[in-house]
């Protein structure tokens, strides 16, 4: 009786083990009315534009921020922290080549390629933005490495993953028009429905001589969330800046450019190394 006994304990146990791994390997798709307005939903799908909300107030409140509880923690908590005076919000539905539909499966295997897309910091290096104040295309990162820490004195090259952390850090020297050269931390999270990332500033940021933006003061936060058919990608820039007429609009201009270029990065290497 003891006999059956231990080896009914085991069987168990195998069972308890096989069903953990059955549930971490299906990762499935939420169905993009889950996440967010019916309208939104709606004008996403209708057509491929990128929408974009900013605000110029004590505080603002995320007006696009995705259903999801992780996402919403980690913006919740930058918000808090910072008690931001300026807010750039985009919402963008990247549609997948339909073979890579995951509507009726898991979207496992390909987090994997996402996940190494999004910390290929170095590709950020040459990515260009469209400046409506010039009315031209221009070059937004002239520079980006990964590092060696936050100070910065060694590059090292672009993390490749075959298994997902389920946190990773790494620290990043960028060179862009309007800042100049900065070094930034990267933070990423891995769940069961999204790869999240936040962006904080290691060094002040300054415009010309005017140092506008103190040390740990602008959080950027950029969610991927698999649909099925298609991936939602929600990013959101927060930051505490300093109040100089007419310099905010100013910033407030160069979020949204900031936020399109990373958009069309990351797209870009979707459409090159996830489902080429």
């Amino acid at each position: 009786m003891v006999y059956v006994g231990f080896i009914s304990m085991t069987k168990r146990k195998l069972i308890i083990t096989f069903l953990f791994f059955a549930a971490a390997l299906n990762v499935y798709s939420e169905p993009l009315e889950n996440l967010i307005s019916p309208a939104q939903a709606q004008r996403l799908r209708a057509s491929n534009e990128l929408i974009i909300d900013s605000q110029l107030k004590t505080n603002p409140v995320p007006e696009l921020l995705p259903m999801n509880n992780e996402l919403r923690r980690i913006v919740t908590t930058a918000r808090n922290t910072l008690n931001p005076n300026m807010l750039v919000e985009s919402l963008y539905l990247y549609k997948k080549p339909v073979q890579y539909d995951t509507t009726n499966g898991s979207w496992f295997s390909q987090r994997t390629g996402i996940f190494n897309q999004v910390a290929a910091i170095s590709t950020l290096t040459g990515v260009q933005y469209h400046s409506s104040s010039r009315g031209e295309s221009r070059v937004f990162y002239e520079y980006s490495s990964v590092v060696d820490g936050p100070n910065g004195r060694n590059p090292l090259p672009d993390p490749v993953y075959t298994r997902l952390p389920s946190t990773m850090t790494l620290h990043a020297k960028q060179r862009d028009l309007t800042f100049g050269e900065n070094i930034y931390r990267y933070d990423y999270r891995v769940t069961s429905d999204a790869i999240i990332f936040t962006q904080e500033n290691v060094t002040s940021l300054s415009i010309g001589i005017i140092p506008v933006i103190g040390k740990g003061k602008l959080r950027s936060v950029m969610a991927i969330i698999d649909c099925g058919d298609s991936i939602l990608i929600y990013s959101v820039s927060m930051v505490n800046a300093l109040s100089v007429p007419g310099l905010k609009d100013r910033m407030t201009s160069s979020f949204s450019s900031r936020a399109e270029a990373v958009l069309r990065w990351f797209t870009g290497r979707l459409d090159s190394e996830v489902f080429s």
